[in-house]
């Protein structure tokens, strides 16, 4: 067996960025069902809507808090590599619910609930402060501290 030897940090940023990438494919393929839906009565206002309070619980939740945790571990020395992985994830997020925004357009007005046409322009908005908080830990060169061991 082989060991990657990287700091905590940057394997809770990649997690956070296969998050960032399960929500947005989970919201589209919630709107691609929804383009070839044929029966109405299965896809009601409340099922699209608990699905969409799914989604932001397994997919988006997770992730903010991860980004935030291995931000929190990494500011006061910078992390290049952290912050590159948090700005993949904030770009990963903000290029698909841009997608997410155009294909919404062609679902049929039956399907569509006030939270499905919110969300893509929310999470387009929360993209920003994930890139900027990124690009705050490119920024930032100091020298990591060593650990002290009794």
């Amino acid at each position: 067996m082989f060991k990657i030897k990287m700091p905590i940090e940057n394997w809770l940023a990649i997690t956070s960025l296969v998050f960032f990438v399960m929500f947005v494919g989970q919201i589209i393929s919630l709107e691609y069902l929804l383009i070839g839906a044929q029966h109405p009565e299965l896809y009601t206002q409340n099922f699209i809507d608990s699905k969409l309070f799914m989604f932001y619980s397994i997919g988006v939740g997770p992730a903010g808090i991860l980004a935030g945790v291995s931000f929190i571990m990494t500011k006061n020395y910078g992390s290049r590599s952290t912050g590159m992985i948090i700005i993949a994830g904030g770009v990963i997020l903000l290029a698909g619910m841009l997608g997410s925004y155009f294909i919404s357009d062609s679902i049929n007005d039956d399907y569509v609930t006030d939270y499905l046409q919110l969300t893509p322009v929310l999470f387009i908005i929360l993209s920003f402060p994930i890139i900027a908080v990124g690009a705050y830990l490119m920024r930032l060169r100091q020298v990591r501290p060593k650990k002290e061991y009794f």
